[in-house]
């Protein structure tokens, strides 16, 4: 193993620690996740480890649109300005409430801001939270719905028409290469700094792309500034690892779809960007592939790099880094760092000096395995290893591991299958016999992200702890002679839709599946959702109209047009973008049951001292309703963060179980849990008014196939 970098002695560390590191005021919450630090920090002290208990229901808002058919989602992080909260709703509508009371001043539609012929293509995404920017009485909103960014007037709810294309902008512009047809939007909301709107998007993880590169508007008239090129251009730093010189051309992703963080003072912008498509197989984009899996420094006034690190070099196995970074400071020898710590799927923790990316705590290269069954694959020999602090999940399921609760007859199955996997290593490549993702897909890590108390140096990390099974199978790229409808159907399925729903088309993870389909899509409308996608579902429209009709024909059984010829000029040609293998589906490591393979905790909650890379605490997280097992939590899946008090408290929701808890942050004791309308997938905020302290949660449920529901819950202590 190779020492890549590590931090310098004693002089070098006086010249890069924070020469003035000023106390913040944490007292309301006016961003994303709290503040430009993205530490999810309050220093309110009303509510604390003596009274938590007494905590009750203050107000509930209702957004009034949830969709429990479709399994809606709220996963928003609201902020509060002036008295006022602004959130989202499931059905991406913009709303304002009174903070106190939960009373809805507005709501923006942005449906009603589009042309009738661009509403049929309207994307349903995922919104994590929203940006607010004033100056004086100009006041404004910024959040994504769709594909669009829209700019609303804080105190109206009207669109901001000097902004963009009367008050939008489509963020498939300006991206340097035509992107019309591919899948465009955001889940997490831009960082502002000064006027200048700094956002990232999310952007398909298919063979058919968008490139994740990172623009930069001006706030007042959202004219570009700035753009930084997440998948370099001839003649930029990264293009030579990049093997084809062509990749800049045609591959995607490389997108910071999780938010940035800001240091004001020193005008640098954090942002922690995915993997490159396509996710599974990088024989297209043979080399190390910046900068995708990195944390990028830049200068927020140009978008000039200033240092990147990569996490995990040839990424294969769609371990992006999931959330934005959280900007610390260490203690180390005596010395105050100015640090900024990521957290990964892979359940490491890297913390880096903030002005010239050396590591904290030295990182190793270490070999890795090589091998692949996959024609044209080649893997990175090593990756990236932080020596402190340790794990903070499992990175091995060994048949030790397997789940202890399972009946006899499930655990034989459960090891006959894990003994038929490649399963020696955390970076076995995915293969044709399939190969276990521990951790899993979902991390460790999370797009929550770790919380941090600046009064302690404490980190506090949620994890997943659940095993996934890639497998590969072979795909042809091109037309066969005289194909039908159905035969063609059946290959663009697999080239383009089994990856989420499954070979056999039951669905796979959170995908649903497609049988019977038929019943709720007729031919018209099903070509509406290929085109405009729907929530996790990406829009399908590079493909033609004979491509999206061939496949209505195969999923929706249209017998009529089956054995008709498939009739495409170009379905013979090479495209770039295609790659000769897919995967079977997102699948958990499941016993016949439906249950975890591997043994819980399936959910853990983590505190670490950042000043030593030591441990203080580790608790299991959630309690899973649907698996029969011992007197002991089980922990669930998780997802949303933690947000972290100066009165001792560390609140989370994110559980399977729906339950909304409060521990204390120096022990990991839980002091008080409630159940929630539906479960929380989100982030708290923390915020008073006229002394008065609120604790809120969206509780949308959705995922996991838990109830869907439409309320923001604030709690706060009885009068």
């Amino acid at each position: 193993m190779k020492k890549i970098i590590g931090l310098p002695l004693m002089a070098a560390v006086l010249v890069l620690a924070c020469a003035c590191n000023q106390k913040k005021d944490y007292r309301s919450w006016p961003q994303y996740k709290g503040s430009n630090e993205n530490i999810h920090y309050s220093s309110l002290t009303e509510v604390d480890t003596t009274n938590v208990k007494q905590l009750q229901v203050a107000w509930t808002y209702h957004t009034r649109d949830a969709d429990s058919a479709n399994h809606s989602q709220i996963q928003c992080n609201p902020i509060v300005v002036d008295g006022t909260m602004y959130g989202t709703t499931p059905k991406m509508k913009l709303f304002a409430i009174d903070a106190a009371t939960g009373k809805e001043k507005w709501q923006f539609n942005p449906f009603d801001s589009l042309a009738k012929d661009k509403r049929m293509f309207f994307i349903m995404n995922n919104s994590r939270g929203v940006a607010y920017w004033g100056n004086e009485d100009d006041k404004r909103i910024f959040y994504t719905a769709g594909s669009y960014l829209y700019c609303i007037n804080a105190t109206t709810g009207k669109t901001v028409n000097s902004f963009g294309d009367k008050g939008k902008l489509d963020l498939h512009d300006g991206l340097g290469r035509d992107v019309k047809d591919l899948f465009v939007t955001a889940s997490s909301p831009p960082i502002i700094y000064n006027d200048i709107l700094i956002t990232g998007t999310r952007v398909d993880e298919g063979q058919h792309a968008a490139p994740g590169h990172i623009r930069a508007y001006n706030v007042r008239t959202g004219k570009q500034l700035w753009i930084f090129h997440t998948i370099p251009y001839p003649g930029e730093d990264g293009y030579e690892s990049w093997d084809d010189p062509n990749a800049y051309k045609f591959i995607g992703g490389a997108n910071v779809w999780s938010g940035f963080s800001m240091d004001v003072k020193r005008g640098i912008v954090y942002g922690c960007t995915g993997s490159a498509s396509y996710d599974w197989y990088g024989g297209k984009r043979l080399g190390n592939n910046l900068y995708a899996d990195c944390l990028l420094a830049l200068d927020a006034k140009s978008g000039k790099l200033i240092w990147h690190f990569q996490d995990v070099h040839h990424d294969v196995w769609d371990r992006d880094i999931p959330s934005a970074p959280a900007l610390v400071t260490i203690k180390k020898d005596g010395i105050d760092i100015d640090a900024v710590a990521i957290t990964t799927k892979s359940g490491f923790v890297f913390t880096f000096n903030r002005d010239t990316g050396l590591p904290v705590y030295d990182i190793l290269e270490k070999p890795v395995p090589t091998f692949t069954d996959l024609v044209g694959e080649k893997l990175s020999p090593t990756q990236p290893y932080p020596t402190l602090p340790a794990p903070f999940m499992r990175q091995l399921m060994t048949e030790k591991e397997i789940n202890p609760y399972l009946p006899d007859s499930s655990k034989q199955q459960v090891l006959k299958a894990l003994r038929s996997y490649k399963n020696d290593h955390m970076f076995n490549a995915p293969s044709l016999q399939g190969t276990v993702v521990f951790p899993g897909l979902d991390g460790g890590a999370e797009w929550g992200g770790p919380s941090y108390d600046p009064e302690t140096g404490i980190l506090y990390i949620n994890a997943n702890q659940m095993a996934w099974v890639i497998q590969a199978i072979p795909i042809q790229t091109k037309a066969a002679a005289n194909e039908t409808n159905l035969e063609a159907g059946q290959r663009l399925f697999k080239a383009s839709c089994m990856t989420c729903h499954g070979v056999d088309r039951k669905g796979s993870g959170t995908f649903p599946s497609l049988i019977n389909i038929n019943k709720k899509y007729s031919t018209a409308s099903f070509d509406t959702l290929l085109q405009s996608g729907r929530r996790m579902m990406p829009a399908f429209r590079q493909l033609k109209a004979v491509e999206r009709k061939a496949i209505a024909s195969f999923i929706l059984n249209v017998k009529a047009e089956q054995h008709k010829p498939f009739v495409d000029a170009d379905s013979h040609k090479d495209d770039p973008f295609k790659v000769p293998y897919s995967i079977v589906g997102y699948n958990k490591f499941l016993s016949k049951e439906g249950y975890p393979a591997i043994s819980p905790p399936w959910g853990t909650l983590n505190a670490i001292d950042l000043n030593t890379g030591k441990y203080v605490w580790k608790q299991t997280l959630g309690n899973d309703p649907e698996f029969p097992h011992g007197k002991e939590q089980s922990g669930t899946e998780n997802y949303g963060a933690s947000v972290i008090t100066k009165g001792g408290l560390l609140f989370i929701a994110a559980t399977k179980d729906g339950k909304f808890r409060a521990f204390n942050k120096k022990t990991g004791k839980l002091l008080w849990e409630v159940t929630l309308p539906a479960p929380g997938y989100a982030t708290p905020s923390i915020y008073e008014i006229s002394g008065k302290q609120y604790i809120v949660i969206a509780c949308g449920g959705g995922k996991m196939n838990t109830r869907s529901g439409d309320s923001f819950v604030a709690f706060a202590l009885p009068n």
